[in-house]
């Protein structure tokens, strides 16, 4: 029974397998792609994925059925949330420019099998995101000619009563999916162009509403009167904060895009800024007019700008807004078939999916056969099921790539540098940083005796610690750390966090509810988990980082990342158990799929070392002093002649 069992170094080395990392090229500049995108390009592709039927639907909702005018602070908070995450992003897709988002980023710096799970939610969630846009797009236009598109379907198609499914086949949201997709099939500039006509005209509509809307102020509507400005109080303005939250989600279609970018190291994190701050703008200021023009408790949440334009007399603007929220639907739907492909050509160009998605069309010069695939996929999805009761499953794969790109931010600030350093001078002479020593007691191989004496005399005149070591100042106190290698309590410290804030995370949420905790353990678990996740925090800043200013690095790491963490954790756990059922289905289908494909395949796995050719190499075995003896061990690719007869020898330096 025992010889069946797998041995200790098999499953070392699966969970080698399962944690490597992606090997980045030299160039990273290179690319498949046509780098046209400019800054302005990027900036209207971040505004047009944040700034869509939410501004028009979902300001009045969370007012009237949450917050009230406080929905103004809600915004402000999940703004703010939204820029924990952000600012993750567009440190790493200033420093890996490479198409894939989330999924490339944890690939660099976590693990494949990670980067896998993060990249097989990002698919569902640009999926049912871009089909439930093409949905509210149908209905919106069909409630403008009095639902006759609906009627007349119903009339001559038939209406379904199964379940999962739509009750009548919507034509109108597969038509405008094709549509688009056979723009994005174009190329990026074309791409582009359309999103930045739809772009214009959006905010266009936004500046006239907020014009009209604060000629049209009454500030009375905040008074106490109508109930006051935060009618809800504090439960009410973070619960609105928790809805808010997702209106700023449409960000990561610019770290998407860096791989078409022509700066990608300006571009990125600038576009992530730009359009991030407009977009919390707009969302404040826009709840703002619509607070005062109306009383917070009359609004009609379905079509509260157009309805309140109505009841103060403009029944015109109501045309105005409802051209607005198409054209913002329709930069919504443009991004989300944007990025999706792309997502999909990282994955397969790093052979985890299907090697057909990573053919690139040589004229367009974009994934042509997964925007194709991914489109018709997405039409289905808006022609025949019911996305209502799936559109909330769009939210936890968002936070979870979310809180794994705040993770890796972490793990690679803290790690030394591989693909991130200066590229040698024209001259041809390496880079000294390129050639880091190795730590003391380990078995260290040099090709001449000239290269040990070299790497002696800079680790004596090199003061400054590589990232991942502990600093000065902690060792007198963490002595026992010195033994780990660069970065290996770092990792651990990042695992021991994550652990500590579900659990902090899970008890705030639970505690009281769920769990029918006592006071005592309450309070107890609250102090214990909340000290786990604090000195895990202090440990990681413990150790020394990187400081290369050539790129956008986020401010205060770790605090930053680890808020980013905490939060997406929670707001995770705020989901239903439905939410959290259907995840753990399409999770099982992505192993399967990893399993069964991926592993085999991964561009990590096939590739093998180098043999390096060199005539004779010296292995020198740590001493206590500078004098160290030194071993002439002939290459295993020659044959062993010409042996010294004497085998070892004093180097005194």
């Amino acid at each position: 029974m025992a010889r069946w069992l797998p041995r200790s170094t098999d499953l070392t080395r699966f969970c080698q397998k399962l944690n490597r990392v992606k090997t980045l090229e030299d160039d990273m500049m290179e690319t498949s792609f046509n780098r046209c995108l400019s800054t302005i390009d990027l900036t209207l592709l971040g505004i047009g994925g944040m700034v869509g039927s939410g501004l028009y639907v979902l300001t009045g909702t969370v007012a009237k059925e949450i917050a009230g005018p406080a929905v103004i602070v809600s915004f402000i908070i999940a703004g703010f949330a939204s820029l924990l995450a952000a600012l993750c992003y567009a440190e790493f897709g200033a420093r890996v420019p490479k198409t894939g988002s989330a999924y490339m980023f944890t690939y660099v710096s976590v693990g494949e099998i990670w980067a896998f799970l993060i990249g097989w939610n990002v698919l569902l969630e640009y999926m049912i995101g871009g089909a439930a846009v093409a949905r509210a797009w149908s209905g919106y236009l069909d409630s403008i000619f009095n639902h006759k598109i609906k009627n007349f379907t119903e009339t001559h198609v038939g209406a379904w009563q199964v379940p999962f499914l739509a009750r009548y086949p919507d034509f109108l949201a597969a038509a405008i999916l094709l549509v688009a997709t056979a723009f994005i099939s174009f190329g990026a500039k074309v791409s582009s162009w359309l999103n930045h006509v739809f772009s214009a005209i959006s905010m266009g509509v936004i500046l006239f509403i907020l014009i009209m809307g604060f000629v049209l102020a009454q500030p009375k509507n905040w008074s106490t009167q109508e109930g006051g400005f935060a009618p809800y109080g504090l439960s009410g303005i973070m619960a609105g904060t928790a809805t808010c939250f997702y209106a700023f989600v449409g960000f990561d279609v610019i770290a998407a895009s860096s791989e078409e970018a022509r700066n990608p190291q300006r571009a990125v994190p600038r576009a992530i800024a730009f359009s991030l701050g407009l977009a919390t703008g707009a969302y404040i200021l826009v709840s703002v007019v619509l607070t005062l023009m109306v009383p917070w408790h009359t609004l009609d949440p379905d079509s509260a700008l157009a309805d309140a334009f109505y009841r103060r007399g403009y029944a015109w603007a109501g045309f105005l807004v409802a051209a607005g929220s198409i054209c913002a639907m329709n930069t919504v739907l443009l991004s989300n078939l944007f990025s999706l492909p792309r997502i999909v050509y990282a994955m397969a160009e790093d052979g985890l999916f299907f090697q057909v998605f990573s053919r690139v069309h040589p004229r367009t010069q974009v994934p042509v056969v997964g925007i194709v695939v991914f489109g018709l996929l997405m039409a289905l999805l808006a022609l025949i099921f019911d996305l209502e009761a799936l559109v909330q499953f769009l939210s936890i794969g968002t936070l979870l790539a979310y809180t794994f790109v705040a993770a890796s931010i972490i793990v690679l600030r803290f790690q030394q540098q591989k693909g991130d350093v200066p590229a040698p001078a024209a001259s041809g002479r390496p880079n000294p940083e390129l050639h880091e020593g190795p730590s003391e007691g380990e078995l260290k191989e040099y090709e001449s005796f000239s290269d040990k004496l070299q790497l002696v005399d800079r680790d004596k005149s090199k003061e400054q610690r590589e990232p991942g070591q502990l600093k000065a100042a902690f060792e007198p106190y963490l002595e026992f750390l010195r033994d780990f290698f660069p970065g290996e309590v770092v990792t651990v410290a990042v695992v021991t966090l994550m652990v500590s804030a579900i659990c902090l995370c899970s008890i705030l949420v639970f505690g009281n509810t769920h769990l029918h905790l006592p006071t005592w353990s309450y309070s107890l678990l609250l102090v214990l988990f909340s000290l786990g996740f604090l000195l895990s925090l202090l440990l990681i800043w413990a150790h020394e980082q990187q400081h290369s200013t050539r790129t956008f690095q986020i401010p205060l790491v770790p605090l930053s990342p680890a808020l980013s963490i905490i939060l997406n954790i929670y707001l995770m756990l705020k989901l239903s158990y439905m939410t959290w059922l259907r995840f753990a289905v399409w999770l099982l289908l992505g192993l399967l799929v990893y399993f069964g494909y991926g592993i085999w395949h991964s561009k990590e796995n096939l590739r093998e070392p180098r043999p390096q050719h060199v005539s004779a190499r010296y292995v020198v075995f740590p001493g206590g002093s500078l004098e160290e003896r030194v071993q002439a061990v002939q290459p295993s690719s020659q044959p062993a002649t010409g042996l010294p007869d004497t085998d070892t020898d004093d180097c005194k330096r």
